[in-house]
């Protein structure tokens, strides 16, 4: 039976130890998946990323956290809403599509634009920002895909595999993700 938030190409559902863990392990450990992400410098434990899907899925205030599957069951990445702001109506975002020979398939679109369905038309929020490291075309284009635009640049904000990197500010309004639906 099927659950969870669906587009065209997948479903969002809520994370499993039983079912999302392993996957987690690999492609957070995966330096060609976590080249341009914050975390993936570092060795993730296996007791570290059980404490994490653990909180994920007692849920929070502030932090919602999505498993991507196909259509067909098959789990693909992650994607969250964070640092959520009743009062302000906003929230940062991001999606990761671990699995490598997925890429360039649009699913991460889909999944970006039934994440940004799921906070204005569920949650209520207004704005929803994101981000990427300068370098990270096929993040970038991702959510341009789904309606992000950029709005800013903060000059060598991060330090990523030996240099200082940009990071690319984006976001998506509610009005502007309505606009784009019709």
């Amino acid at each position: 039976m099927a659950y969870g938030w669906e587009g065209d190409k997948v479903r969002l559902v809520p994370i499993d130890m039983d079912r999302h863990l392993e996957n987690y392990l690999v492609w957070l450990n995966d330096p060609e998946v976590t080249q341009w992400l914050l975390i993936g410098d570092f060795p993730l434990s296996r007791l570290a990323e059980r404490e994490w899907i653990e909180r994920a899925e007692h849920g929070s205030q502030t932090e919602i956290h999505f498993a991507i599957e196909t259509l067909d069951g098959l789990h693909i990445g992650t994607s969250g809403i964070h640092d959520i702001s009743w009062r302000h109506g906003i929230a940062q975002t991001g999606t990761v599509i671990g699995a490598k020979e997925l890429w360039g398939k649009g699913l991460g679109t889909d999944a970006t634009r039934v994440r940004a369905r799921y906070a204005f038309e569920v949650m209520g929020l207004r704005l929803l920002t994101s981000s990427v490291i300068d370098g990270n075309e096929r993040s970038l284009r991702m959510q341009q895909a789904a309606g992000y635009e950029v709005v800013g640049r903060i000059p060598g904000r991060y330090w990523k595999r030996g240099a200082f990197r940009d990071e690319i500010l984006t976001c998506l309004t509610r009005d502007r993700w309505m606009s784009l639906q019709s």
